[in-house]
């Protein structure tokens, strides 16, 4: 009769034999044996065998008593619980309790197999000479006493085991419990296997193990992996995490004592880290897949057989959600299987960890790489200077390096991109800025995951997670050996070199330093260029490599579509289809590398041309789209009929900008064009100031108030420079105000204004200003100045014929009375002719006659005969070798000198 295992554990003394199996062998004749698992770790009894005895085991000395000493094994000891542990480890087993004593302690017999007729354990052992008889107290009705005894003396006959000549003390081992220099010795065995038994479980990661066959006794925990383990209280008590007795018990029932082999991996802080290898499975890697077990980082890098196989195991425990992953929430357990994984195209390389992808749906989403950091620096590095602007992509070390990186590698191109997880948006704190949502996901293109390229140049550094942050990249494990290899070979931020310097000189806005710049990308013809940022669809921002610096960047011979933007009184409205003229410009051009063709420059210092990408015309293209029109500066340039002529088609076709566009009948339009000519309407003006760049401004003598000055016998408030347009006192000299438009505030002391009703600038402190009284506005009185340049001529850029030139017209007409007729539009004001009030002679042709300036060649028909009466007076000039003619024929090496194209 079996009795049941609920009884494991309260069976006293009896002789009926109970079944389980052999958990551990402590020595020769002392067992630990182990039931049924029900729902958690089975019971276990100790079990000493009845009538024999064996040598003892080696004990080690406590740690808490320094006075002891070490013993040794007894002679055979060791080999009679090898003995009985290759019998009995993991095999089923039958037992019976013959005695137990008031200790406790319990004694019986052990059979191998399911009952009794099994093989008798005791009689195996003393068969072998491996353990003695107790023949104190024999009696002789005792049958299993007596068939030991005669069994005994048969091993004696033949001198088996202890019985051999000789002693034992060759059986008796020299066991290690320690080493001076554990790391050697684990670097000394090359990550090659060594045989070893297990001889302790401590929980499911971490063991105890005699190595083979020099008996050095090691803990070695398991690479890559941590599993739940039992806290020790303050009173010695141990309390178990959840699922630790459980996966003590998984490690014990497949491990305990069993021979096995030890990939002895790395040994950091004295630790030991390896993977055992056992003929039926890699226990790591079971472990994870049956939930009893998480990844770690810090050792995953060392364990040898594949980091992706221990994130693959633990993967399928987390999908199943068994043991410790019973209440497990995937990152993107929210998000539909479209949505985690997806073809984009990428538009934008916003960060060296973040971009902009276009989805096959038209939408644009922007994704950071999991589990990097792009370089950075501390705060008070980047504000040592506080005079300087700060400017992330070329001030911090290897951003820019990254951030090409990213852009040649990917701008254009189609990538797979894999969502790892969603990062949920922070709210702004007194210290911290707010972050918005992120979704971070593993970005591929041609089979390379772009993060880990970017880590192993050493543009990256991977983030460092708690152990339980799920919040992570798919293959942060090839992160982190990508990071290891780039701090071994000191690349990028891990180099001991030098940082790279990057000295690029940003021009945007800056007028004078353009003006210097123009005529050398002038005379460069087409110059490389990347597109750094887009404004609008015409207007883009530019890096300059060979040149290192960034320029405004303004398309010709096009009028794109404006977007919102303030203006005085407040919003503009934005023109139709502004936003799609823009995001055409973006997709075509943003962050490509493209060939500029610098024709001019406006009086804000943007640079005005034509760009070109991979042999398309940007300003033809948006025409060709309908999202733009011809503006009539196109007319001087190669490409004004193949503008025209795409302009033609979009009307045709009325798309976009050109859906309401009624054509005219064609009788009129060929009237029109037969009949316009050129129309003199010369009206009086008063020239009030003339600027470095041969524009003037003017004041109209018979519609405007042209002097106005604002006389007030007592200041008023003054102002804090937040208005646009204010009131200037001049001064002590004379006593009155004058209306200003704010243009800078470089401090309170200085403030630089400009007089809407004169023209000129001036930089003033703010104790000189007052917010201008609502009687006095542009609305209820325009400004006064009118800015013009002069129809027919080329301006030289060189700063000294220019100044020749200017000096020569501020002789002839600053603060005098002349005659105005607008001739034709340009980029940024009217080109007109001016004449003497009294002679009615042209300015502008005189100044031809001098042979100050060039003549600029107009191509309407209705301005011909001004054309040829200019270009009459020129080549009078160059007759008389006047100023540029002075050598005759005008050279090319002259018009370098004076500033003019050849």
């Amino acid at each position: 009769i079996k009795l049941s295992l609920l009884h494991f554990n309260n069976i006293s003394s009896s002789s009926y034999p109970i079944s389980a199996r052999g958990k551990i062998v402590l020595s020769g004749c002392a067992i630990i044996v182990r039931g049924q698992p029900r729902g958690g770790p089975p019971p276990e009894r100790q079990i000493n065998l009845s009538n024999i005895r064996a040598g003892a085991m080696a004990r080690r000395a406590a740690q808490s008593q320094p006075d002891t000493k070490d013993t040794p094994d007894e002679p055979w000891a060791f080999q009679a619980r090898e003995f009985l542990r290759k019998k009995l480890i993991g095999k089923e087993v039958c037992f019976n309790v013959e005695i137990k004593t008031a200790l406790g302690r319990e004694y019986g017999m052990v059979y191998l197999g399911k009952d009794t007729t099994g093989e008798n354990i005791a009689e195996s052992l003393v068969n072998e000479g491996l353990a003695t008889v107790r023949r104190e107290g024999i009696r002789g009705n005792n049958p299993e006493q007596a068939r030991l005894c005669e069994l005994e003396d048969q091993a004696k006959a033949s001198k088996k085991g202890m019985w051999s000549e000789g002693g034992g003390t060759h059986t008796i081992r020299d066991i290690k419990y320690t080493m001076e220099n554990p790391r050697n010795f684990v670097d000394s065995m090359h990550q090659k296997p060594v045989n070893a038994i297990i001889e302790h479980v401590r929980d499911g990661s971490v063991v105890r193990a005699l190595l083979l066959p020099d008996y050095y006794l090691v803990t070695v925990m398991l690479s890559g992996i941590k599993c739940p383990t039992f806290k020790r209280e303050a009173d010695g008590t141990e309390t178990p995490e959840p699922f630790a007795a459980e996966a003590k018990f998984f490690t014990e029932s497949r491990l305990l004592q069993r021979d096995v082999q030890i990939i002895l991996e790395s040994c950091p802080n004295q630790v030991i880290l390896g993977t055992i290898l056992h003929p039926n499975g890699n226990i790591t890697e079971l472990l994870l897949k049956e939930g009893f077990a998480r990844c770690v980082d810090w050792s995953m890098a060392v364990y040898t057989q594949g980091a992706e196989k221990l994130r693959a195991a633990e993967r399928s425990a987390k999908e199943r959600k068994v043991r410790i992953w019973k209440d497990y929430v995937a990152p993107t357990a929210n998000l539909d299987q479209k949505d985690r994984q997806f073809v984009a195209k990428v538009m934008q390389v916003v960060n060296a960890d973040a971009m902009v992808v276009k989805l096959n749906s038209g939408e644009y989403k922007t994704i950071h790489l999991s589990s990097i950091r792009p370089p950075r620096i501390e705060g008070e590095e980047k504000n040592k200077d506080k005079d300087k602007r700060f400017r992330p992509l070329y001030d911090i070390p290897y951003m820019f390096e990254a951030r090409e990186f990213m852009r040649k590698k990917l701008i254009g191109k189609k990538v797979n991109v894999t969502v790892d997880y969603i990062r949920a948006a922070t709210g702004a704190g007194e210290s911290t800025p707010a972050f918005p949502e992120r979704t971070c996901a593993t970005v591929t293109i041609g089979g390379i995951n772009i993060a880990e390229a970017l880590v192993s140049k050493g543009l990256a550094t991977v983030i460092r997670y708690r152990q339980d942050d799920d919040q992570r990249s798919s293959h942060y494990d090839e992160l982190l050996a990508a990071e290891a290899r780039a701090i071994k070979n000191g690349k990028g931020l891990h180099s001991k070199k030098e940082v790279p310097i990057h000295r690029v000189a940003d021009i945007s806005g800056e007028t004078q330093k353009a003006k210097q710049f123009l005529p050398f990308l002038q005379r460069a013809g087409r110059s490389e260029a990347v597109v750094e940022y887009v404004f609008s669809g015409s207007r883009l921002k530019l890096y300059m490599p060979k040149e290192t610096c960034l320029i405004t960047f303004l398309l010709a011979g096009i009028e794109c579509p404006r977007g919102s933007r303030n203006v005085p009184g407040g919003m503009q409205v934005a023109e139709p289809f502004s936003d799609e003229a823009m995001l055409f410009t973006k997709e075509l051009v943003l962050q490509r590398e493209v060939e500029v063709e610098v024709e001019s420059m406006d009086k804000a210092g943007n640079f005005i041309g034509w760009l070109h990408i991979e042999g398309v015309n940007l300003s033809v293209a948006l025409v060709e789209n309908a999202l733009s029109k011809v503006h009539f500066t196109a007319e001087r340039s190669s490409y004004y009929k193949t503008l025209v002529s795409a302009e033609e088609a979009c009307r045709q076709r009325k798309e976009k900008i050109w859906a309401n566009y009624e054509e005219k009948p064609v009788e009129e339009v060929v009237h029109l064009s037969e009949e316009k000519e050129r129309v003199a309407n010369y009206r009086s003006v008063y020239v009030t100031e003339i600027t470095d760049s041969l524009h003037f401004y003017t004041q109209d003598v018979e519609t405007g108030t042209w002097s106005v000055c604002i006389c007030v016998s007592v200041c008023g408030p003054v102002c804090g420079c937040e208005c646009e347009f204010v009131l200037a006192c001049l001064g002590a000299i004379v006593c009155g105000w004058y209306r200003a438009r704010v243009e800078k505030v470089e401090s309170p002391a200085r403030v630089h204004v400009f007089y809407i009703d004169y023209g000129n600038r001036e930089i003033v402190s703010s104790t000189r200003l007052a917010a201008m009284p609502p009687a006095f506005s542009t609305r209820t009185l325009p400004a006064q100045a009118t800015e013009y340049a002069f129809a027919f001529i080329q301006v030289p850029q060189d700063e000294d014929a220019r100044a020749d030139v200017v000096d020569s017209v501020v002789r002839d007409i600053q603060n005098s009375q002349c005659l105005l007729n607008v001739e034709y539009a340009g980029a940024s004001c009217p080109h007109v002719t001016l004449q003497f009030a009294d002679t009615k002679e042209d300015v502008g042709l005189g100044l031809v006659k001098e042979g100050m300036v060039m003549v600029d060649v107009r191509k309407e028909k209705h301005l011909q005969k001004m054309v040829t009466e200019y270009l009459n007076g020129q080549e009078s000039a160059k007759s008389a070798r006047l100023n540029i003619w002075r050598y005759g024929d005008f050279r090319a090496d002259d018009a370098d000198e004076f500033g003019y194209s050849r």
